[in-house]
């Protein structure tokens, strides 16, 4: 599949000439990787969330703990439910928990009111087990964080556990996902129940089979379900999943997650430092999987039979791979068609940006542009080597950028989250969510059918037939008439162009 290699727009360029490195286009035998992982250009009003949101969407979605942010209450609304995580059990994560810092507890210190809040659900809720994230506020005022949670954890007999995710550590969330697993292995991996919680028992493996061939998956949060379109096809071929990180888990689950075979890493971006800390210190291999599509479902279940070298699972992933793909094949016919030669831009999370790539090609898709926001150089390493030659790369694009991209090459299909959802919608481009909004489970082979479908109703919808199309702003529209008319022309000009 050739893709005539696009242009960057000029007007883009000119308006912020330092943000030119951030954009590139893949062709051979050139670098192909955007600059990333630095701090945003100054003017540019950036879309990255912060450390803290890295850390709260990694651990969110255990099911039976409390999630507790310390810090003031816009920290926790804004950040309330944002994983669009399922659970089959316990619905204690979707309540949200804050401190609620006033004015005086900057002022005095807000370990007093963290302790008591701790005790107070831990009275109420039972949980079994306390997350607390620190937040600007907290880093800045210097509670501290490790020695109230020890405190409470005596006092409650509960795993009271504190996230050091201020927001201001970094211009990248993806430290939080990092922060995330270092509390994960420093206070639950690998760890007995409290000892005045005797009523939590340890779950026993009987099987040795099941023994023999248990994993773990590191980076699926069941948004949508996807996890449960993975499960029935791993209990298939023949393996046990010992925990999920983090999605549909509990905290005991991922506590005896030292005890699997395996770890199936299927977000590298905010999973592939905990991967490599249990391979360290649990001797845990690890393979990385991509279950979006049914080339790379096929590709993953295949990679696990081998690792497991068993004869009889290397066999039952090739007849579930043939019945699936045959009975996919069947269902994907008519959404082929209509979809066959159209365009799509793919700007999401890091791990998104290379996973869809491959599920857009079978259904005949052309993958025009791809980026994300926090994207680290391995990242962009991963894309690199997926995309075909003539996609351009874009890192931390903003609104104005991303709105002059999508008018400058105007594809059928945008695939992003919720903030550019309403951008691509008045600029008449259809529009599909993956990120943490979505409702449809997009993981499997039958996955791929519903992903398949939602795409074809966006771009099919004879809404765009009606759609007034509104056009990027030009250049001139960056200022109002009225501030224009105060400088003087040669002024203006070197303002909208920029300068580095």
């Amino acid at each position: 599949m050739s893709i005539k290699v696009p242009e960057i727009p000029e007007e883009i360029i000119k308006t912020l000439k330092s943000r030119k490195k951030h954009m590139c286009v893949k062709k051979d035998g050139t670098n192909s990787i955007p600059s990333c992982n630095e701090v945003s250009v100054p003017g540019m009003v950036t879309q990255r969330s912060c450390v803290y949101g890295g850390a709260r969407v990694v651990l969110m979605p255990i099911t039976d703990a409390i999630h507790l942010v310390h810090g003031p209450l816009g920290c926790a609304s804004c950040t309330w439910d944002i994983r669009g995580t399922r659970s089959s059990g316990s619905e204690l994560y979707r309540n949200g928990f804050s401190t609620d810092l006033q004015e005086k507890d900057i002022v005095f210190g807000g370990e007093k009111k963290l302790l008591e809040t701790i005790i107070e659900l831990n009275q109420i809720f039972e949980p079994a087990a306390i997350f607390v994230y620190a937040t600007c506020v907290v880093g800045l005022i210097g509670d501290d964080l490790k020695s109230v949670c020890s405190e409470a954890g005596k006092i409650t007999g509960s795993r009271v556990i504190p996230v050091q995710s201020e927001g201001f550590r970094s211009v990248n969330k993806s430290l939080g996902h990092q922060l995330a697993c270092d509390a994960l292995l420093e206070y639950l991996i690998g760890t007995e129940p409290p000892q005045n919680k005797g009523n939590v028992k340890r779950n026993e493996v009987k099987d040795h089979q099941d023994i023999d061939h248990s994993l773990n998956i590191l980076g699926e949060f069941n948004v949508a379900g996807d996890f449960w379109a993975i499960k029935p096809l791993l209990k298939n071929i023949g393996v046990s999943i010992q925990a999920v990180v983090t999605g549909d888990s509990t905290v005991e689950e991922i506590a005896q997650a030292n005890l699997a075979k395996l770890n199936l890493v299927q977000c590298q971006k905010s999973s592939r430092y905990l991967a490599d800390a249990m391979e360290e210190l649990y001797n845990i291999p690890q393979i990385r999987v991509n279950f979006f599509g049914v080339e790379e479902t096929s590709t993953s279940l295949r990679a696990i039979a081998k690792f497991f070298k068993d004869p009889q699972m290397i066999e039952t992933v090739e007849k579930i791979i043939k019945s699936e793909t045959e009975c996919v094949e069947e269902s994907i016919t008519p959404y082929h068609q209509h979809l066959s030669g159209k365009t799509v831009a793919v700007y999401v999370g890091g791990n998104k940006a290379w996973s869809l790539i491959r599920a857009f090609e079978e259904l005949g898709m052309k993958v025009l542009l791809t980026g994300t926001q926090n994207g680290l150089p391995e990242d962009y390493q991963r894309i690199k080597e997926t995309v075909r030659d003539g996609t351009l790369v874009v890192d931390d694009a903003n609104a104005m950028e991303l709105a002059r991209l999508l008018d400058k090459y105007k594809p059928d299909l945008l695939v992003s989250g919720a903030k550019e959802k309403y951008l691509s919608l008045k600029m008449g481009v259809a529009f599909c969510d993956f990120n943490h909004d979505r409702i449809s489970a997009f993981a499997g082979f039958k996955g791929f059918l519903n992903f398949a479908r939602e795409v074809d109703r966006a771009v099919s919808s004879p809404v765009w037939n009606l759609s007034p199309k509104i056009k990027a702003p030009t250049k001139t529209d960056i200022f109002t008439a009225r501030s224009i008319e105060k400088k003087p022309k040669e002024e203006v000009t070197e303002i909208v162009q920029g300068s580095e």
